[in-house]
């Protein structure tokens, strides 16, 4: 029976990129795509509904607080969806990789899927100084305290609805994606990485582009890690 498949995207003042990210979504592969408007001030709610996007709006500024939204649309939509793609809005993933993030779902070797950059093919500048520091630390901490063999926290993944309802996602902003990572070892949830390629995002990050922004993810993703421990 085929999967139903949905796609989640929190988008914060993406106008420029909203619309490049649906479309080069595969075509017949996944149901709907759900967009998380994150109190956009540009016309991103307008670009994602014209490209085809079913359009949430959450006023509460957050990618956890935009993920969580858009997930309880994706799940209250009926028959409630089988697998779930997390993809952002910035136009950095590549999402006609989708189907090669799915294949280890669709043939039941794992219930939740990395997109890593760090084994993929990653553009010149495409990632900050900070970012990369980051991810490699983050990823080493979860090495010795979980024995993960993570080597990313990328935004483009996918998981099971059993295992993200199995999870029980609560972050509401920097510490989303690590959330999830640590949950699925804690829990024993079969995850895998899958090499994907990035490329230099559309606009300035709102995270990574500013100081205040790094520190701030720094030390929530951090403080996740430890949190669960």
């Amino acid at each position: 029976m085929k999967k139903i498949i949905d796609v989640i995207i929190p988008a914060f003042n993406e106008e420029e990129s909203i619309g490049l990210v649906l479309k080069d979504i595969p075509d017949g592969l996944t149901r709907q795509v759900v967009v998380a408007n994150n109190n956009s001030s540009d016309r991103t709610a307008e670009r994602a509904a014209e490209a085809g996007g079913v359009v949430v709006d959450q006023p509460e500024q957050g990618y956890g607080a935009a993920c969580l939204m858009a997930v309880e649309k994706s799940l209250n939509s009926h028959p409630p969806p089988d697998i779930l793609v997390f993809l952002d809005a910035d136009y950095s993933d590549h999402p006609e990789e989708m189907p090669m993030l799915l294949e280890p779902i669709l043939s039941g070797r794992a219930e939740l899927v990395i997109g890593s950059r760090a084994i993929g093919n990653r553009e010149k500048g495409s990632m900050m100084p900070q970012q990369v520091f980051g991810n490699w630390l983050a990823t080493s901490l979860m090495k010795i305290m979980y024995g993960s063999k993570f080597t990313d926290l990328g935004p483009f993944r996918a998981i099971t609805r059993r295992a993200y309802e199995e999870i029980g996602m609560v972050d509401r902003n920097f510490g989303w994606t690590v959330e999830m990572q640590v949950k699925a070892l804690k829990k024993k949830i079969n995850s895998v990485e899958v090499p994907v390629t990035y490329r230099k995002r559309r606009g300035v990050s709102k995270v990574s582009g500013t100081v205040k922004g790094s520190i701030l993810a720094g030390y929530k993703i951090i403080y996740t890690i430890f949190k669960y421990a």
